[in-house]
């Protein structure tokens, strides 16, 4: 990847959005965010256990504020304002995540539903907001549309 062309791609809200991309891009792609000062936020879902577990993960790596609710729709209003964490863009990693989404394909379905409508909610501000799911190479393909 040449970094050059992937902060321009990060940097440009109308591409921004939930994304499965290659495993090896994965470091590139953080590096790129992390130069145009995003809030870059690994979520880690190994050993996650269902949906609760799920929402408990995301909620304490982007710091949700103690009144946060728990549920599905407290994820989307959350990730729609995220006043507490000002960057210029941002970027959710979703790390060993293959197992949960796996086990859980409707919640999984859900929850990246939810991170692409917060997308065009921050889309329509002209602020990035990406949602990336790294995956095996070999595996890419089936999640193409």
């Amino acid at each position: 990847m040449n970094p050059i062309d992937v902060r321009a791609l990060l940097a440009d809200p109308v591409q921004a959005g939930t994304y499965f991309v290659d495993a090896r891009d994965r470091d590139a792609l953080a590096e790129a965010a992390t130069a145009l000062d995003f809030a870059v936020v690994p979520i880690d879902l190994q050993g996650c256990k269902g949906k609760d577990d799920a929402i408990a993960r995301i909620a304490a790596a982007l710091r949700f504020p103690d009144w946060f609710g728990g549920n599905w729709d407290a994820l989307a209003d959350s990730l729609g304002d995220l006043s507490w964490w000002s960057a210029p863009g941002h970027l959710l990693l979703f790390v060993h995540a293959d197992a949960w989404r796996e086990a859980n394909a409707d919640d999984a379905q859900t929850l990246v539903s939810v991170l692409d409508d917060a997308a065009a909610a921050w889309r329509a501000r002209r602020h990035p907001f990406w949602a990336l799911w790294p995956v095996p190479a070999g595996t890419l393909e089936q999640f193409e549309p």
